[in-house]
């Protein structure tokens, strides 16, 4: 009688090892539209709106998230700015760490970048520093983000 318990018992556990990865239904997944990000080097803030000439996605999905830029208006020449990256991230209450796998300026790929998120009905405000030494890079970002899709 106990092989059978403790046969159940130890399915049970194995089952639930394997099911490791978040939920679906965390708060942070899914499509943001980036609405405005400010920047504080040295003390001097710096506010773009992503509302006007720029648009920015970031997707989030359960253990990965990816970010797309461009231009809203299109030049006529071929002189689009587009920007892009990718790669894993980990979330534990409100500490959002990326692991930038991917990026269009190499010099950034392989870097950690550590935020505090918060979260108000569809926005979602993600804050944190961008350090990259090397690159002369030393500054606190603040995006706000909306939700576009789940």
């Amino acid at each position: 009688m106990k092989k059978p318990f403790f046969s159940i018992i130890l399915s049970c556990c194995v089952l639930l090892a394997c099911n490791s990865r978040p939920s679906a239904s965390l708060p942070i997944a899914g499509t943001w539209r980036l609405v405005s990000g400010t920047t504080i080097t040295r003390g001097v803030s710096s506010v773009t709106d992503y509302t006007k000439d720029i648009s920015m996605i970031k997707i989030i999905n359960n253990d990965h998230f990816a970010f797309l830029k461009h231009d809203l208006n299109s030049p006529k020449d071929s002189s689009n700015h587009f920007d892009a990256g990718g790669g894993s991230y980990t979330l534990s209450g409100d500490q959002y760490t990326e692991h930038l796998d991917y990026y269009s300026d190499r010099n950034w790929e392989g870097k950690t970048f550590q935020f505090t998120v918060s979260f108000s009905n569809d926005t979602l405000i993600q804050r944190g520093m961008e350090k990259l030494e090397k690159e002369g890079i030393d500054r606190e970002i603040i995006e706000r983000y909306v939700r576009a899709a789940k």
